[in-house]
């Protein structure tokens, strides 16, 4: 069966709605399905829960969606290079659940496995143990934290065959695989396709069951968050 689409724009078009729930893969910029973020934009679903590690920055990443005030309610681990999502949260106009990050990579993880729930040590004490159920388990208290079943999951790979199966480049494969295997509906950006068959399986990361969509995005940025470069 071959996945692949002519554009992000056609790989979202039927599957994105208002009020959904969004993932996203991703880590800081690392590995951001960057065409799938704009398209994403472009067409003006609004309300939307997005899952993701971040929220990108001000001009770049998920970003984008806050300046249109797509985003309704983000459920992330860390916000802190972006002054637009902070003046939202600020001024009660954006939901915020945070997750240790550990926390929020297992709630997708089990989104993916069927697993409803599961409970941890990572919050016990704190704000983020706030509402939720806690057990002992030897002598030790945990909270119950829920699986995250997003609508559709925005992903980002190097390379794809034309059934979906992918290979990810490196450290870029952070939260994607997670995000993917949690989706309904799983749409992937990746930089190259390749014929099935051309795939040695043994060097495959995560298989094309999980894929329901591609595009190809053959040169995007990869922008870095902050460069710092020392004088010559």
């Amino acid at each position: 069966m071959d996945k692949v689409y002519e554009s992000a724009t056609a790989a979202l078009e039927g599957v994105v709605a208002d009020g959904q729930m969004i993932g996203v893969g991703g880590f800081g910029l690392c590995g951001i399905p960057e065409a799938l973020i704009a398209a994403l934009r472009d067409s003006g679903v609004k309300d939307l829960t997005c899952v993701s590690n971040n929220a990108g920055v001000d001009d770049f990443g998920l970003g984008l969606l806050l300046a249109t005030r797509q985003i309704k309610k983000m459920i992330a681990s860390y916000v802190g290079e972006n002054k637009e999502f902070e003046r939202q949260y600020l001024s009660g106009e954006l939901e915020l659940e945070f997750n240790p990050q550990g926390t929020l990579a297992e709630r997708l993880r089990a989104g993916g496995a069927g697993i409803p729930a599961f409970f941890t040590p990572a919050g016990v004490g704190t704000l983020v143990a706030e509402g939720k159920e806690e057990r002992e388990f030897n002598g030790k208290r945990y909270i119950m934290e829920t699986a995250l079943v997003p609508d559709v999951s925005l992903v980002k790979a190097k390379v794809a065959d034309r059934s979906g199966n992918l290979i990810f480049n490196k450290t870029a494969r952070n939260f994607n695989p997670n995000v993917a295997t949690a989706g309904k509906i799983t749409v992937v950006e990746v930089e190259e396709v390749v014929e099935i068959g051309e795939l040695d399986p043994d060097h495959i990361h995560l298989p094309g069951i999980y894929v329901h969509r591609i595009v190809v995005n053959s040169s995007p940025e990869k922008r870095i968050e902050q460069r710092t470069l020392r004088q010559a």
